[in-house]
């Protein structure tokens, strides 16, 4: 029996799709540029053994599988290789379970970032991780990221909230790993190691994420620099203070003109450079926080600095933040950066950054979760440009070597996939690089899992 046919016997027919219309449409995330091949089909599955009975057949006949949810992602690390077999997850988007007692919920993988938060707070509770797409973004690709986002500055990554995993092995048997208790040593931490790991080691078919009680409303505080490397002396001057805001967020004026071009936000904001401040410490302790990064925005040299006294406008201008990758997307292919630098080492990051705009003649807009080093470049070339094409991926190259030169890291959010593979073998030392291929032929005997991404070859 051929692979589709052992996989049509095992499943409903309405889960295997092999349009080749259809099929494109879920064969790739949003990285620019990145390769994509051709899938056989596309499995859109409802259930760990509907996901099993894939992996064992494809196991079988020694095809690749490329799992992927939304399709939210910035790195390749979704996109198919000539004859696999996607499994898309989105059709499993339950949220099985939320035990205020505990502070813990059980979800599939295909549920939405924002859905899960609006679960857990008719609770009173709150799921921390919120990267820019989390209206969009599914906690599957989320945990196969180890996805941070605004308020990672503060409250820590996806890889701080999976409490427990079931998980689809590269063999195609469903284990289970982690615990639901708040502590627990027993073994090596597996659950650790899949985060992160981008549908290389398995596929992750329900997660356990630790709750925290909803916080305090934030205070907001808004700096106007005139230039990035201003703005990121402000987050050094943050970090050097010893403040923890809940958020630190850096959006150029490349960035505010485009949201506001699409969705006339009214976002008049006379700067190069704005800075987002928020803390979320109740009381007295809230009101001297606010004051405190209020004033290193005003001693780094802001031309104009302020507490939000508007929530609404407070959250317009976040709003805004969140808005900035689709909103460049309108003006042309966006090959986003994911580098990730010690806070003292923003401003600098950020003049180099700027060199290089000019040095490749690149337009260079700038967004980040500045409060933790992670910035986000997004480099911006016209439709059909040959040449810008290649100047950004030149750049995008320089922005990575310049990273790693400011003791940072290739990615800090947005996972290797295909295209850091080149800057993971710069960061990491040939013998850490075969402890990565050890982990993986252990996990995944036969290669089939996600081949070609995350470990260079």
């Amino acid at each position: 029996m051929d692979l589709l046919a052992e996989i049509g016997a095992a499943l409903p027919a309405d889960r295997v799709l092999t349009d080749p219309d259809v099929t494109a449409a879920l064969s790739h995330d949003e990285a620019e540029w990145a390769p994509v091949g051709k899938p056989v089909a596309v499995v859109r599955a409802r259930s760990a053994r509907e996901v099993a009975e894939v992996v064992k057949a494809c196991h079988r006949h020694r095809v690749p599988v490329v799992a992927r949810g939304a399709g939210t992602g910035l790195s390749g690390g979704a996109n198919a290789v000539d004859g696999c077999v996607v499994v898309a997850l989105d059709k499993m988007d339950a949220v099985v379970e939320v035990d205020p007692v505990e502070r813990l919920a059980v979800v599939q993988p295909g549920v939405v970032n924002d859905h899960l938060r609006a679960a857990v707070a008719e609770r009173g509770l709150w799921y921390p991780p919120d990267p820019a797409s989390s209206p969009w973004s599914t906690i599957g690709g989320n945990v196969a990221t180890n996805a941070g986002g605004v308020c990672c500055v503060k409250y820590g990554v996806t890889r701080d909230y999976v409490l427990a995993l079931e998980v689809v092995t590269g063999t195609g048997e469903v284990v289970r790993l982690g615990r639901r208790t708040a502590k627990g040593v027993a073994g090596y931490d597996l659950v650790g190691l899949v985060v992160g790991s981008e549908g290389t080691l398995g596929i992750v078919t329900e997660v356990t994420v630790r709750l925290r009680p909803l916080p305090p409303a934030p205070r907001t505080i808004a700096g106007h620099f005139a230039s990035v490397v201003d703005a990121g002396a402000a987050v050094r001057a943050v970090a050097e203070a010893g403040l923890t805001p809940s958020a630190l967020e850096l959006v150029d004026r490349h960035c505010l003109k485009a949201v506001d071009d699409w969705k006339n936000m009214g976002l008049a904001v006379d700067a190069e450079v704005l800075l987002l401040g928020r803390v979320d410490e109740p009381g007295e302790a809230g009101e001297a926080a606010a004051a405190a990064v209020l004033a290193c925005f005003e001693g780094a040299g802001a031309t104009w600095a302020a507490r939000s006294t508007d929530p609404v406008e407070a959250d317009a201008l976040f709003a805004a933040r969140r808005l900035a990758y689709p909103a460049l997307e309108r003006l042309g292919p966006v090959l986003t950066e994911d580098v990730c630098v010690p806070a003292a080492a923003v401003p600098e990051m950020l003049a180099r950054i700027e060199r290089t705009a000019a040095r490749r003649d690149t337009l260079i807009a700038n967004i980040a979760h500045a409060g933790d080093g992670n910035l986000h470049p997004l480099l911006i070339t016209p439709r059909g440009d040959e040449d810008a094409r290649v100047r950004a991926q030149a750049a995008f190259d320089d922005i990575v070597a310049d990273a790693l030169d400011l003791g940072g890291t290739v990615t800090g959010e947005h996972g290797v996939g295909l295209l850091k593979r080149g800057g993971l073998a710069a960061e990491l030392s040939p013998a850490v690089l075969d402890m990565h291929r050890a982990v993986k032929a252990a996990l995944d005997p036969a290669g089939i899992l996600n081949p070609g991404k995350v470990i260079p070859a």
